[in-house]
């Protein structure tokens, strides 16, 4: 399922995230291990950044917790703008590291050449899916977990309408979107209610977008719009520019948020936890991890990793803070239903969703 050997990690910075805007050729590891001495990666962040509380810093989270118990070098390479993202490509390249992790959709052609020119060399992405003999995609399936989000997010709406919003109309946003309309339209059929999503249309694979993953004011306006609409649950499918609509739901007062990709209880600043519902999570962290381990072992393919509720690579978050606002029953419902969704009694579907 993924490619293994990966590049040196130089030493970020201090408390925050680790964060290098390019690097040079990473140092030896201080590791006893000889295997992993001389084993070095590089990740290059889409335009979101590092500290996007999203996939980038989920991924760079999975190269840490290698670097921690493996021993292996690595380092994050950020890209701030669109056009940073194919020097930034071969600047991974050049460094010499076996082992390239990419993150979005954004780098999907860099990779695709870089691979292709450099077939020594082992090639991670994530969230996108790429043909190639030494390239592992590492995608997730969270129309399943959104499913359930979009559930429990029904069964807590106190107006009947709940919403959604994308940075951009690609297929890793409209996949947690599809879900999401799917589970709403399931808890209405289950409980014979109303609720109603606005901010997507599944059958026209349309509805809004920030148009960027970085601007948090596009953000707080697109929630605002929303909640003037009646929306008292929105989750927002756009990285950083999230953080905007848990801005909005605060200053509303009654709204509530679903986070997606990590737990923003964990991520967001700590004003927002008892807006959090909860969060669509991408277990990023763990597959990262995993392929570089595969790598070491000498057991990395082509092979994609597909995230999944019976994988365990997607599920929903701790309800934390709405626990009892979601009450005993709902979550009952929620449990029961993710195991009918891995049972195969509850099919979720969506045109997004990678395929093995």
């Amino acid at each position: 399922m993924i490619h293994r050997n990966f590049a040196c990690i130089a030493a970020l910075a201090a408390a925050s995230a680790l964060v290098l805007a390019g690097c040079g050729q990473a140092p030896e590891s201080d590791s006893d291990d000889g295997a992993t001495a001389d084993y070095c990666a590089r990740m290059v962040t889409n335009s979101g950044g590092l500290e996007d509380r999203s996939f980038n810093q989920s991924s760079w989270e999975g190269l840490e917790q290698a670097q921690d118990e493996l021993g292996i070098d690595a380092q994050a390479i950020v890209s701030k703008t669109p056009s940073d993202l194919e020097p930034n490509v071969e600047q991974a390249v050049d460094t010499g590291c076996r082992l390239i992790v990419t993150v979005g959709w954004e780098l999907a052609e860099y990779t695709q050449t870089a691979a292709a020119e450099n077939p020594d060399r082992h090639f991670a992405i994530v969230d996108e899916q790429l043909d190639g003999e030494n390239i592992t995609s590492v995608v997730f399936n969270t129309a399943e977990a959104a499913f359930l989000a979009g559930y429990v997010a029904a069964g807590v709406s106190k107006t009947g309408t709940v919403g959604t919003f994308g940075g951009g109309n690609q297929p890793p946003v409209t996949l947690f979107m599809d879900g999401f309309v799917d589970g709403v339209e399931h808890y209405n059929e289950v409980n014979d209610a109303d609720v109603t999503v606005i901010g997507w249309d599944k059958d026209a694979q349309d509805g809004q977008f920030t148009g960027d993953f970085e601007d948090v004011n596009k953000g707080k306006a697109t929630a605002e719009s929303l909640i003037q609409q009646g929306a008292d649950v929105i989750m927002p499918v756009a990285g950083q520019v999230g953080e905007g609509a848990a801005a909005a739901a605060a200053d509303a007062g009654d709204v509530s948020i679903v986070w997606v990709d990590n737990d923003g209880y964990e991520t967001l600043p700590t004003e927002y936890q008892p807006l959090l519902l909860t969060s669509v999570l991408k277990k990023t962290q763990d597959a990262v991890t995993d392929i570089v381990k595969r790598d070491l072992d000498g057991e990395l393919d082509n092979e994609p990793f597909i995230g999944t509720l019976e994988n365990g690579g997607v599920d929903i978050a701790p309800f934390h803070d709405m626990t009892d606002a979601v009450g005993d029953d709902l979550a009952a419902e929620i449990d029961e239903l993710r195991q009918q969704i891995i049972d195969g009694d509850v099919d979720v579907t969506s045109p997004s969703s990678p395929t093995a």
